[in-house]
């Protein structure tokens, strides 16, 4: 070890030999931590004396020889060679070794107190022995100035003792220097020793602290260069706690990862086993200590339980902890890095460690403490016997599923499962479990349905549990076993005699008609006319209550209002977080987009906090929704990706039309329609149309039937999403507006006169608010009507999409505008509205809905594009600058009047390459039908 701020110390050391040479008999003691440089500090003494001619004789302590009489002496009088008798009498069989055999009670182990472990006085021959090598010792230092180096003394044996005592007292006149390094451990050297040192004028005392900030930078630069080791050294010092030899292991560890632009730490296997062997070298008292450290958690480290799981008692506590700190182990009484746990832990069995967990556990249970704190080593320990423990196990998960950590409430139902006798408690856990597996991995839950299902029927189901277990049935699509439950919380007897449970049911039957209302029966929910004003009561009830307002009688400030009421005293938790969507939904439908991404990015925030996978992934699908009305694609598809990682695609139940809608709906609004063409491939549950979530998989996917020219099965799936939406009473354009896309897919088929019907109807549903609905149904109703009144359609529409925030839908908007004024010879405002359209287009990364007019249109007279000169394909030459090579082709075949299939012969193409061709020339020249677009020359 690089000797690194201990030059004072080396120095005073040094004075002391000099001092000592001329017959001032000098005796030092160091002291410090483990691992602090003392060993390093003595063997540099060492060196430094060989040079100066001194001669050095060393011992070092041992926890192992310490009761072998003379172990010590020894190892001194190895290089003294008139110590020959000495020697002979330390190994012979009147040697010392009787002073030990003759120990009585009186050196029993006791960790509290430092007892003497010998008799009170030498025995004549024993003492002649020890005269006899403190007269070799002092004679030799006379011949040749000697210094005595003796590491560890708080292991030194007690036949050495005496030995160091007696030549303690002959120092003074003697030219010798006794240096000895004493480690602050759980039981300190012997007293007599302390004692006799302070009596000594030449005795000086040293301790050696932890290394600074600059000590461990310089440390580290002897191995990894002045530049690493300057950015590395505090999170070194944090680490290590500065201590030297912890220091050179981080340095040896972190070789590879201290080069480049960026050098880090890295803690290894070198950093564990300097930790380890730092632990192992004191008194075993130190390591039951570091061990009980090891095996609580902070919140139950009391010093009392650290003891009594130690088997220490308070005093041995207290130096223990003074040592562990001292060695840079510990900071504020706990351990430092998780490798301090480790290396505690290193040298047990699993079933040691085990029994250390039960022993904890009871501990804490017989002082009172949480059952978390009690749970958490009942789980470890894995093996539970105490009468008690199934009921802590409960209480323990009852308290993390109430503060949303899943995580933890899941193993200690399972612990509980695996020994609990009683079938009526098992089942209460089972239906425990169901909920804690359900926020991590809805599909992991679904085991134990079928059996709460048949509890439910046996009727030894708790009504909260039915609550709950309705939910789970509904997600997972078993619609014939959701029924019993949902029966049950709206059956007509009064409810639930529990009132929690009762408002449980009252949510829940709001929560159900929204989500399914294609499967809860009628008269479950409160479907009555005005319910504007019906907002009191639980505040769950009232999240609910707002979103089947919204979608039943459409956007209105009541709901609205009620909705962010509800949110601002509710908190995110198990029961709660299904309430918060519909909460934030209601926000949503009511065209309140901005709140609702306030408040949605709020419960994603708090959800991510709690590291629940279910909440994370729900609130991040919402808001993937949130994003595609304001006309963030980008945003929905990140999201919506970000929503299935949590969850994966088939633990999604029925709901999974809610991720996947989004997903197909970005993809298709990025233009990446090969992506959304594979989305239409992942397998739907049964009953996903019978659920909200379905409406919006239709409504995407017809969308994106229109992007790729397929308008008919487009028309489909918007006809189906309107036929359910008015069965179920929802059919409001806020919720999903499918008469804007039927529209245009009957434009695209042709049928202007039903487009322009259905345009109509949408725009008086949504009614004279300045809504992006009503911005949507201004667009089409513009598509659908005659060119002279686009116009005016289409500059109001821009108008509202404009306050509205649908920076998408007002691209469209502004670039159908600029089409327009193109086709009527408005040629200078028509280049700024498709400029600005390419431009919003390309910030949302969609692409561009038109382009601007070729430079040789703008300033012409007539540039209609019903007057543009024919090109060399026939259709009139500047409208090709628009289209690709391909594309100009398909407009020769169809302007001449030939269908699809017909083209598709001609070109020798697929009949589906035809449409997606077409779609995208009838957007890239803002036409609706094949009438519209130029004809070929000489018609």
């Amino acid at each position: 070890m690089h000797l690194v701020e201990r030059d004072q110390e080396l120095t005073a050391l040094t004075d002391m030999m000099l001092r000592g040479a001329r017959g001032e008999g000098q005796t030092a003691l160091v002291t410090g931590g483990i691992g602090c440089g003392k060993t390093a500090l003595l063997a540099e003494l060492g060196e430094l004396a060989t040079e100066f001619g001194f001669q050095v004789l060393t011992a070092v302590g041992s926890l192992a020889e310490r009761r072998t009489p003379g172990a010590i002496l020894g190892q001194l009088l190895r290089d003294v060679p008139g110590a020959a008798d000495g020697r002979t009498a330390l190994a012979g069989p009147g040697g010392p070794g009787r002073a030990a055999r003759t120990e009585g009670p009186a050196t029993a182990r006791t960790e509290g107190t430092v007892t003497r472990l010998g008799p009170s006085a030498l025995d004549p021959e024993e003492s002649r022995v020890l005269h006899r090598i403190c007269t070799a010792l002092e004679e030799q230092a006379r011949r040749n100035p000697l210094v005595l180096c003796i590491d560890d003394v708080q292991f030194m044996d007690e036949f050495s003792l005496h030995g160091i005592l007696l030549l303690l007292r002959r120092l003074p006149a003697v030219p010798l220097t006794l240096v000895m390094t004493e480690c602050t451990l759980s039981r300190t050297a012997d007293p007599r020793l302390h004692a006799a040192l302070r009596r000594l004028p030449g005795h000086r005392p040293l301790t050696l602290g932890r290394l600074t900030d600059e000590g461990v930078a310089a440390l580290l630069a002897t191995r990894l260069g002045p530049g690493p080791a300057r950015l590395l050294a505090p999170a070194c010092r944090e680490v290590s706690g500065g201590n030297p030899l912890l220091v050179e292991a981080l340095a040896e560890d972190s070789r590879h990862t201290a080069d480049g632009p960026a050098p880090r730490l890295d803690p290894g296997e070198a950093f564990l086993d300097a930790v380890t062997g730092c632990l192992h070298r004191g008194w075993p008292a130190l390591l039951h200590i570091a061990q009980a450290l090891a095996i609580l958690h902070e919140d139950d480290a009391a010093p009392q339980t650290v003891a009594r799981l130690a088997e220490v008692d308070d005093a041995v506590l207290v130096r223990g902890l003074r040592a562990l700190d001292n060695a840079g182990l510990l900071s504020d009484g706990r351990p430092r890095h998780a490798a301090v746990r480790t290396g505690a832990l290193a040298g047990c069995t699993g079933e040691e460690i085990g029994v250390l967990h039960r022993r904890a556990a009871e501990l804490l249970y017989e002082e009172g403490a949480a059952a978390i704190g009690v749970a958490r080593h009942l789980v470890a320990a894995g093996r539970v016997d105490a009468p008690w423990a199934v009921g802590q196990l409960r209480e323990a998960a009852e308290r993390h599923l109430a503060a949303g950590r899943p995580a933890l409430a899941r193993p200690c139902l399972d612990t509980a499962l695996r020994h609990c006798r009683d079938e009526d408690e098992r089942l209460r856990l089972k239906a425990m479990l169901a909920g804690a597996t359900w926020m991590l991995d809805p599909s992991m839950g679904a085991r134990h349905l079928v059996e709460l299902a048949d509890a439910l029927r046996e009727g030894r189901l708790p009504a909260q549990h039915a609550v709950m277990l309705a939910k789970y049935l509904l997600w997972h699509g078993r619609y014939d076993e959701a029924a019993d439950a949902i029966e049950r919380i709206t059956r007509q007897d009064g409810g639930p005699a529990d009132p929690l449970a009762a408002a449980e049911a009252r949510a829940t039957r709001e929560l159900l008609s929204v989500t399914y209302p294609g499967l809860v029966p009628r008269g479950t929910a409160d479907t009555g006319p005005v319910r504007r004003t019906a907002f009191a009561g639980d505040p769950r009830t009232r999240g609910a209550a707002a979103l089947s307002d919204v979608l039943r009688y459409g956007p209105a400030p009541e709901p609205a209002a009620a909705a962010e009421a509800a949110m601002r005293v509710m908190r995110l938790g198990r029961n709660t977080h299904e309430w918060l969507t519909c909460a934030v939904s209601a926000l949503l439908f009511a065209d309140r987009t901005e709140a609702a991404a306030h408040w949605c990015d709020h419960w994603l925030a708090e959800a991510r906090s709690r590291r629940v996978p279910l909440w994370i992934a729900e609130f991040s699908s919402l808001r993937a929704g949130i994003a595609l009305r304001q006309g963030r694609p980008l945003d929905a598809r990140r999201l919506a990706e970000a929503a299935l990682a949590q969850v994966p695609a088939e633990s999604w139940g029925v709901c999974i039309g809610g991720p996947l809608a989004n997903m197909i709906q970005a993809t298709t609004d990025l233009g990446d329609l090969a992506a959304a063409a594979e989305l239409l491939e992942v397998p739907l549950p049964d009953g996903l149309f019978s659920s909200r979530f379905g409406l919006y998989y239709l409504h995407a996917r017809g969308s994106h039937y229109l992007a790729v020219g397929q308008p008919q099965a487009a028309l489909d799936d918007f006809a189906n999403c309107g036929a359910l939406m008015r069965e179920w009473g929802l059919d409001q354009p806020a919720l999903i507006p499918w008469r804007s896309g039927a529209a245009r897919a009957h434009l695209a088929l042709g049928a202007t006169g039903r487009a322009h019907e259905l345009a109509r109807e949408q725009l008086a549903l949504a009614g004279e608010a300045l809504t992006r609905t009503r911005g949507i149904s201004l667009r089409v109703l513009a598509a659908a009507s005659r060119p002279s009144q686009r116009g005016a359609l289409l500059r109001s529409a821009v108008a509202v999409l404009e306050e509205s925030g649908d920076r998408l839908q007002l691209a469209g908007a502004l670039a159908e505008l600029g089409t327009a004024q193109l086709r009527s010879g408005q040629v200078s405002s028509s280049d700024a509205f498709l400029g600005r359209a390419a431009r919003l287009a390309e910030e949302c990364g969609s692409p561009a809905p038109a382009r601007r007019p070729p430079a040789s249109w703008r300033g012409a007279a007539g540039p209609a594009l019903a007057s543009a000169p024919a090109g060399p394909d026939g259709v009139r030459g500047e409208v090709l600058e628009l289209l690709s090579p391909a594309e100009r082709r398909v407009v020769g075949l169809a302007s001449a009047g030939l269908s699809n299939k017909e083209i598709s012969g001609r070109l020798n193409v697929t009949v589906s390459t035809v449409e997606q061709h077409l779609t995208r020339i009838f957007r890239k020249l803002g036409v609706r039908t094949r009438g519209d677009l130029p004809r070929a020359a000489g018609e």
